[in-house]
């Protein structure tokens, strides 16, 4: 399963993430520095759904606020 991410690092608002029809919004308290809200957005996401963190993986946009996430297994 593919998905369009949109991940708003460093945000007071977060651990969050929201559905909308055209992807998810993922808000993370992580500063995008040495990977740390990459790592933080596969943890949460797996939590979210209910998926080992081995089963998510950033396809597009490793380095970019729009992502592309493959969820394997779902």
């Amino acid at each position: 399963m593919l998905i369009k991410v949109l991940v708003k690092p460093g945000s007071k608002k977060g651990p969050l993430v929201e559905e909308k029809a055209e992807g998810i919004t993922v808000y993370l308290r992580e500063k995008p520095h040495d990977g740390e809200a990459n790592e933080a957005l596969i943890k949460l996401l797996a939590d979210h759904y209910g998926v080992a963190k081995s089963c998510i993986e950033i396809r597009s946009g490793g380095r970019s606020h729009q992502k592309t996430i493959e969820i394997i297994g779902k």
